[in-house]
């Protein structure tokens, strides 16, 4: 989707837009809520305190990120640890670039604000939101604020049970996350486009998680799939004018 396409949706919306973002994370909060138990185990596995485990989640509040950084603890220095994670998040520039159009017109406190507290799951229902006409500032702080209590919680909840805890995945309650994100991208797909660019994406990221250490295989397959899609869309355009 090109700029001038974009609805004018940089708006600051209502309380009730921020109940109905809150609401609208609801559905992954299960997911989150796993995952957290599972780092809060795994953070005094390492010899975090549960309050340690708990500034981590709050000043961090990036799973992937310190899932890496608590199983690198023991065994690599500082810059390593910043590094390795830093890689894993680049997608962020990604998710940032491509719901910064409807943030145009905010002010640069309301972008700084939605930007810190962004998590995957807060970014897929609002981008989602924003491109079904219904999106709004407020709605996107809800999103953000609805992830951003359920995973620290759950990851202090995690550490005070600590090894008394049963592992999730023994149960396959693992599955619930990734489950809800196959959910989410289906609200993605609207045509033959949005379904090649999510397939090419898909294999390339498998293919890449082969052949790259880390977490680049993410980064690079959505940057080449997000470039395919622009390239359907000028061919479309051109063939369309002639």
């Amino acid at each position: 989707m090109v700029a001038a396409e974009i609805p004018q949706q940089a708006q600051r919306g209502t309380l009730a837009d921020f109940r109905r973002g809150l609401i609208a994370t609801a559905p992954l909060v299960p997911g989150v809520v796993m995952f957290g138990l599972l780092y809060g185990v795994m953070a005094r596995q390492v010899g975090l305190s549960p309050w340690e485990a708990l500034a981590m989640s709050l000043i961090v509040h990036a799973g992937s990120a310190q899932f890496t950084a608590l199983g690198m603890w023991a065994s690599a220095g500082t810059w390593a640890i910043v590094l390795t994670t830093l890689a894993i998040n680049l997608r962020h520039l990604l998710m940032g670039a491509s719901i910064a159009p409807y943030l145009l017109g905010l002010r640069q406190r309301w972008r700084a604000l939605l930007a810190l507290w962004m998590a995957d799951e807060s970014y897929a229902v609002s981008i989602t939101a924003y491109r079904q006409g219904t999106g709004s500032a407020a709605y996107f702080l809800g999103a953000n604020v609805g992830i951003y209590l359920a995973w620290p919680t759950s990851g202090l909840m995690g550490a005070l049970v600590g090894m008394a805890l049963p592992d999730p995945t023994r149960y396959g309650l693992d599955l619930v996350f990734p489950l809800a994100f196959l959910g989410l991208l289906m609200a993605f797909i609207e045509d033959r486009k949005t379904a090649a660019v999510a397939v090419v994406a898909g294999l390339l990221a498998i293919a890449g998680s082969q052949m790259l250490s880390g977490q680049w295989h993410i980064l690079i397959a959505g940057l080449l799939a997000s470039l395919g899609g622009i390239a359907l869309e000028e061919v479309e355009r051109a063939w369309g004018r002639r």
